[in-house]
Order: C-alpha cells, then sequence, then structure tokens
C-alpha cells in the first residue's frame, strides 16, 4: 500500500497494490475506512463532512496522479 497523502495527521489516503477495481483509493484511520471512486468521487463509508470536503478536493486536485499510480499496479 501507498499512503498518498495525510490528513489531520490522523487519516491516510491510499492506493492498494493488490486490490479490485473499479480505480478506488482508501480513507483509513482512527474509525474511518472509506473508499473513493477515482472516476466518480462517490465514497463507501462515512466520515465528518468537513474532512470529506478536505479530501475530496485534494483528490481533484491530484486525480491524474492518483490515476497513474492505480494503473501502475493494475495493469
Amino acid at each position: 500500500m501507498t499512503t498518498k497523502h495525510r490528513f489531520r495527521n490522523k487519516y491516510r489516503l491510499e492506493v492498494r497494490e493488490d486490490d479490485h477495481p473499479p480505480m478506488h483509493v482508501h480513507l483509513v484511520g482512527g474509525n474511518i475506512d472509506v473508499l473513493i471512486d477515482l472516476d466518480t468521487l462517490i465514497c463507501q463509508g462515512s466520515m465528518p463532512r468537513g474532512l470529506r470536503d478536505d479530501v475530496l478536493e485534494w483528490i481533484t486536485a491530484n486525480r491524474n496522479e492518483l490515476i497513474q499510480e492505480w494503473k501502475k499496479w493494475h495493469p
């Protein structure tokens, strides 16, 4: 697994090497374990609204890099 970014020194955004389609990332930490689809930005799982806004903003700004990372591990 590759940690791509940390939020609030508690949560990690990860791309997992041995994972399943569709292209997605995981936000984990504390009691949060959320899967976020890189195409639609739909979140499976819940997180506080303020954190959700921060995470989706960061993913949107870095989506191309995340997609490249996903494709590197899932040819």
